[in-house]
């Protein structure tokens, strides 16, 4: 029994002394580290260097009753389909003329739309019902030099288009100002981090973490305008004005 007894007493020191050891380790992990964080969000106001316009032409089939069975007279679509794209070439061949060149020109296809009028009355008070066909086609017409948008837009007037849907102000490089965007937000971020840490006296270490709170989203400047702008207001300036990115970080800094 007495050769057993040094080896139970080295067994109990050898535990003795791991437990403090354990419990220092644990109480450090549980420490949260000493960290500033800081929130930034930026919004970058961008000029637009391009537009695209937006414009319609269409031709419609006379108006028949809504009764008759025989329906749109082949004919009077063959016809109006012809007159629609004697117009639309005209109004390409007038767009070239000032300048533009052909790919930046975008003719839809074709779109055939039932209208539904009100007719006359009939003897048992009714009143009719009319239905015509429209056939229509869009243009999408891109401008890399804004200042050439006035005589595009009186080139458009000119050929007779029925409807101006408005124009889309955007950027040729949109990924660099999204770029900037977020680089900004950035630099805030820092500057704010900077002058926190100065007035707390201080010492920024190096960053522990980053994320974005708001992603940069580009979103093109719309402008809506009627087919009789140019007649109802000649001297009209057509300003592009601005585009705003907003971007938004989240930044930690362990503090030294």
């Amino acid at each position: 029994m007495t050769l057993f007894r040094p080896a139970r007493r080295l067994l109990l020191g050898t535990v003795l002394v791991a437990t403090p050891l354990l419990a220092g380790q644990v109480l450090a992990e549980a420490t949260p580290p000493r960290q500033l964080h800081v929130q930034a969000e930026t919004t970058l106001s961008v000029v637009p260097d391009r537009a695209t316009l937006s414009a319609r032409l269409w031709e419609r089939t006379p108006a028949m009753a809504l009764e008759d069975e025989s329906g749109d007279d082949p004919d009077a679509l063959r016809d109006a389909r012809e007159r629609l794209e004697t117009r639309a070439r005209e109004l390409i061949r007038a767009l070239e003329e000032t300048g533009l060149e052909r790919d930046a020109i975008s003719a839809g296809s074709l779109a055939v739309l039932p209208e539904h009028l009100a007719g006359s009355r009939r003897e048992d008070g009714d009143r009719q019902t009319l239905v015509r066909t429209r056939l229509e086609r869009p243009f999408r017409v891109r401008v890399d030099d804004l200042d050439r948008l006035p005589a595009l837009l009186d080139a458009l007037t000119d050929a007779g288009v029925n409807a101006l849907d408005g124009i889309g102000y955007d950027l040729t490089d949109r990924a660099a100002a999204t770029d900037e965007a977020l680089i900004q937000a950035l630099q805030k971020a820092h500057h704010k981090a900077a002058l926190m840490a100065e007035a707390l006296g201080i010492s920024l270490g190096p960053v522990a973490s980053v994320s974005e709170t708001r992603s940069p989203v580009f979103q093109p400047r719309m402008l809506a305008m009627a087919a009789d702008s140019r007649e109802s207001a000649p001297e009209v300036e057509y300003r592009p004005g601005t585009i705003d990115i907003e971007a938004g970080v989240s930044v930690s800094w362990e503090i030294e």
